[in-house]
């Protein structure tokens, strides 16, 4: 492309522009160009100046904070300090901010009086909140899911949180994490979920970039043994003692039936021996008081009476008698056989009873 002639009078006007404003900006450096720090820490930006100058103003945001000569002569403000970098060397600034808090975070700006210009930095300043597990220490049964809950709150930015088990990372799947912000701070709270097989330490951390350690909470698990099942037990038992108690019912029944049938058996056998017994005593009766066979009639001669002998019979003298105790009825029966001696009459035969 063919730049007209009339033209060339503002490129020159451009170029110089663009030449000056390079030499200046090489002449003045800001360093670091950006900075993160931890609250409550000290921060240092230096300036290197290439060129004779004589103010030198620093400024947090939109307020200037400190102001210093080429002499080294400064102005103090607060935690904010400055000197060279070098002693007796004013090329080189150093400008320290002293326990950096959170309302110092953004712009750090330095300006040179004269050709220099300003030189702006970025200042971001961390904070560590607190952080605590819930609910403490916890006991549960070996198998059993369990469920940890840590909470963060004041922190700046939005910490990492991470969970550790007997010092080792848990994998992320095992828990989640959700963040808010309030008042320029974040809270977390994250939830772990797992199931118990062992006593375990549980720790939760949350850290950010600019913090030397994670902040950390921890817990431990206490896994107990799962009971036995007496449910099982019991229904056996019961079968058991069921059973034994249908088979002592059972044979108590038989034990009973049989006793019974025992004492109708007795009280049978005791009726039947008394009905025989008052049927003898009837027979018995019957036959007291008959006349004997042997009987003789009057007119006849009578026989002498007997002698009773000790076996409890007697024979008359001179005939053949016998006498027999009536054992039934307490008398005595005497008995005269028929049979006579010969030369002896026949005589009549009486029963005395």
């Amino acid at each position: 492309m063919t730049v007209p002639w009339k033209a060339w009078p503002d490129l020159l006007i451009i170029c110089v522009s663009l030449c000056a404003t390079g030499v200046v900006s090489q002449t003045f450096v800001l360093e670091p160009a950006s900075e993160t720090v931890l609250q409550g820490s000290n921060v240092t930006f230096s300036a290197t100046v290439m060129g004779e100058w004589q103010i030198m103003t620093w400024s947090i945001g939109e307020n200037q904070v400190l102001t210093i000569t080429d002499k080294g002569d400064v102005t103090p403000y607060k935690n904010y300090s400055a000197g060279f970098c070098s002693a007796g060397d004013s090329s080189c600034v150093a400008f320290t901010i002293h326990n950096v808090s959170r309302t110092e975070n953004g712009s750090v700006t330095c300006t040179v009086q004269g050709p220099f210009g300003s030189k702006t930095a970025d200042l971001y300043v961390q904070e560590a909140g607190t952080i605590s597990i819930t609910g403490g220490n916890m006991t549960v049964q070996a198998g059993q899911q369990v469920e940890f809950q840590c909470v963060t709150f004041g922190w700046y930015p939005t910490p990492a949180v991470s969970w550790t088990r007997d010092g080792e990372a848990v994998n992320s799947s095992l828990y989640n994490t959700t963040s808010t912000t309030e008042g320029g701070y974040s809270n977390s709270t994250s939830v772990l979920t797992f199931q118990a097989v062992r006593n375990t330490t549980v720790e939760c951390l949350a850290t950010v970039s600019e913090l030397p350690q994670p902040q950390s909470s921890s817990v431990f698990l206490v896994v107990v043994p799962i009971p036995p099942d007496w449910t099982v037990l019991i229904a056996v038992v019961v079968s058991i003692g069921g059973f034994a108690l249908l088979v002592l019912l059972i044979i108590g029944i038989i034990y009973c039936y049989r006793h019974r049938k025992e004492k109708q058996s007795s009280y049978q056998d005791e009726m039947s021996r008394r009905v025989r017994t008052q049927s003898e005593i009837s027979r018995a009766g019957q036959r007291e008081g008959q006349v004997n066979t042997g009987y003789v009639p009057e007119g006849q001669t009578s026989v002498a009476p007997s002698e009773i002998t000790d076996s409890g019979f007697s024979q008359a003298n001179g005939s053949s008698v016998l006498e027999m105790p009536d054992v039934l009825n307490g008398r005595q029966a005497v008995y005269y056989d028929d049979t006579v001696d010969p030369g002896f009459k026949k005589h009549r035969h009486v029963t005395i009873v």
